[in-house]
């Protein structure tokens, strides 16, 4: 009898503890960054790192769009805009300097002839009845809607052929639709003989006024 108490007591025991409740500990995952990825992982860089890859891809972009900038925007900088000091060589039709001396062997007196002149534009130099060249030069750029003005012998005059604008020798306007006379440049020599041309800043002695083109 006292065994059977006993195996009893203990199968009782062995089933409530069976039974009981157990508690679980749930913790959070802690997840850490890690600076090396290992094997089948996936490498995530920290912030500084990542700030460092950012400043070098943009200082890589900015140097490249820097060399592409530069020449770009020196092909719209006129080579001639800035003769303000020793000027710009007159080329003639084959893009060689032009000499006073050659000017003058290969000219006519009283000619006016086109060379290309400050910021590229075609330019006419002007010889006198006795081959001397002026002093100054003008620009053969309708001030209407900007054709070449051709120098008409026969009239002594400049004669537009597009809308029929007039200018005198000199290039003042004389007859419209144009309503601005054609714009000067100063013509020197340089130590070589060569024909130099510079912007005409001051008044325009042909009609008193300040020089339109500054504008």
């Amino acid at each position: 009898m006292a065994k059977s108490l006993s195996a009893l007591l203990v199968c009782s025991l062995s089933v409530g503890y069976a039974f009981s409740p157990v508690r679980v500990s749930r913790t959070k995952p802690v997840l850490k960054m890690q600076a090396e990825a290992g094997p089948g992982e996936i490498f995530v860089p920290d912030m500084a790192r990542r700030n460092t890859m950012n400043a070098l891809l943009v200082g890589a972009i900015g140097v490249s769009t820097l060399g592409l900038a530069v020449p770009y925007l020196a092909f719209f900088v006129p080579k001639g805009s800035g003769g303000g000091g020793a000027g710009v060589v007159a080329k003639d039709a084959l893009g060689d300097d032009v000499t006073v001396s050659g000017w003058k062997a290969s000219h006519q007196p009283g000619d006016r002839q086109l060379v290309q002149g400050l910021k590229g534009d075609a330019t006419y130099l002007i010889l006198d009845d006795q081959k001397n060249m002026a002093d100054f030069a003008l620009n053969a750029v309708c001030t209407h809607l900007g054709c070449v003005v051709p120098w008409n012998k026969a009239e002594n005059k400049f004669m537009c052929p597009c809308h029929g604008s007039q200018y005198n020798k000199e290039g003042k306007v004389v007859r419209g639709p144009a309503p601005l006379s054609l714009a000067l440049a100063h013509r020197d020599e340089s130590s070589d003989g060569k024909v130099l041309l510079r912007p005409w800043t001051e008044t325009d002695f042909r009609t008193g006024d300040a020089p339109w083109w500054k504008a």
